[in-house]
């Protein structure tokens, strides 16, 4: 057989499994073959990928595409994706009514991605409940987040009046409804944040670590609890996304046992390479916020014994403009896609010693389970092509300028990380190598909309 695409004498990363060498032969965007060390084969492309990782390309679960630039930011920040090994993405879709405008912003995904992706619903009303066994069909949507951090006066704020604990058990119970539906939950009791927050502003605190300190670690905990709860009497799975404390890493680890529905656990890239403590100031602000070091090492934990099954970047592409001089009036958030496996190498495998496989099941193999993606996340044939091939040892030092990205800036700027993303391949295309998008890849973006099997009735 002649391949289209072989890639040579590398060291294939199988998630959660281990690393072994050997040549991986692509036809028509698919994976057709796994070679042995040295077997001969013919391609019209050959890579040369001795020394070098060869991972399943990334599929970031959380990201916020359309929150820096509306009109560009598939564009983009795709773009800064393939730079740094990510070849799909899942982004929070949200709007008054989700049948009229998922639609559109699906079409304007396939017109400028460089890369594949999909959808999460955000769920904020009842019309949002109402209406998801309707639009999960249509759109191929199986996961919805609900923020219970814009209860009240919080979300009010932002258009928000619907979001309260009967519209979390609502969607709880519409997502058991859904094949493969889970539902998502950002952690954060808003309502006691005023306590906390109003002596530190009157004192006159405006640093990183009082983002923190309003909003502490145990007001995510409260919520992970309640979360869990709900989900074992609606019978439906649910996923903390972006954790960031060990209080409530602890809590998921007590509340799992068998019979029950799923509990899953999302955390970022940030609260694995960031501290309230570093040295970027306001920059650092993000919801949930930074965490101390004793957080960081707790969820590496996690990681490492698999109570952590999915990471992610929690990618929002703002300007530095919006960070800014004020720590309680500036935007929640920064970018990170281009980043994340970076951190993940230089912090995970070289620092802490965590096997690159199971980096790779957190960031693909573990996501494409849990979100029903067909035909992603591992090397095998059969499987897209996508890949990452991963220099382990090359030093990166993070530059917003060669980010690709809407953004001005970075999280992780002047920042060095072990370990980089050398070439990235989407259904056997090159579409970015050694830094920069491909191109032929920039001037012809291919990326195609994640469409995942739904049916809606009881659970099988």
């Amino acid at each position: 057989m002649k391949f289209d695409l072989l890639i040579r004498d590398g060291e294939i990363v199988f998630p959660g499994l281990g690393v072994r060498q050997g040549s991986i032969g692509v036809v028509r965007g698919k994976i057709a073959a796994l070679l042995a060390p040295g077997a001969r084969a013919e391609a019209a492309d050959v890579i040369d990928a001795r020394d070098r990782w060869v991972m399943p390309g990334l599929i970031d679960p959380h990201t916020h595409i359309g929150f820096g630039s509306n009109e560009t930011d598939f564009e983009t920040e795709s773009r800064s994706a393939a730079i740094g090994g990510v070849t799909g993405l899942l982004t929070f879709h949200r709007s008054n009514d989700l049948r009229e405008s998922t639609g559109p912003w699906k079409a304007r995904g396939e017109a400028q991605s460089l890369i594949d992706f999909g959808f999460h619903f955000g769920v904020t009303s009842r019309l949002h409940v109402e209406t998801l066994p309707e639009c999960a069909e249509r759109f191929g949507v199986t996961s919805i987040k609900v923020y219970l951090m814009y209860k009240g006066a919080s979300g009010a704020s932002k258009g928000f009046t619907e979001i309260d604990d009967a519209l979390l058990y609502r969607a709880l119970l519409q997502g058991a409804r859904i094949r493969g539906g889970v539902v998502g939950v950002h952690c954060e009791n808003v309502e006691v944040i005023p306590v906390f927050r109003e002596p530190l502003k009157a004192a006159g605190r405006n640093d990183l670590r009082a983002w923190d300190e309003q909003s502490p670690g145990f007001l995510e905990a409260e919520n992970v609890f309640r979360v869990v709860y709900f989900g074992e009497k609606a019978e439906c799975p649910v996923n903390i996304v972006h954790m960031s404390s060990a209080e409530s890493l602890d809590i998921v680890r007590r509340a799992r046992r068998p019979g029950r529905a799923p509990i899953h656990v999302e955390t970022c890239s940030h609260y694995l390479g960031l501290t309230r403590d570093s040295a970027i100031g306001l920059l650092g602000k993000v919801n949930p916020p930074l965490r101390p070091q004793a957080d960081v090492d707790a969820l590496w934990e996690g990681v490492s014994d698999g109570t952590i099954s999915t990471i992610g970047s929690d990618h929002v592409p703002r300007k530095r403009e919006t960070k800014g001089p004020d720590l309680w009036k500036a935007t929640a958030g920064f970018p990170g896609i281009g980043a994340l496996l970076s951190v993940l190498l230089h912090e995970g495998v070289h620092k802490r010693g965590v096997p690159i496989e199971t980096i790779a099941a957190a960031t693909s193999a573990n996501v494409a389970r849990l979100y029903s993606i067909p035909d992603k996340g591992v090397i095998a044939p059969g499987m897209d092509a996508d890949l990452v091939i991963v220099d382990p040892d090359r030093m990166t030092t993070i530059d917003p300028a060669t980010q690709d990205s809407f953004s001005d800036y970075s999280p992780y700027e002047g920042m060095t990380f072990r370990g980089a993303a050398v070439r990235t391949v989407l259904r056997g295309r090159v579409i970015a190598a050694d830094g920069a998008v491909d191109p032929a890849a920039r001037a012809a973006p291919a990326g195609r909309y994640l469409l995942r099997p739904t049916s809606t009735g009881h659970r099988s």
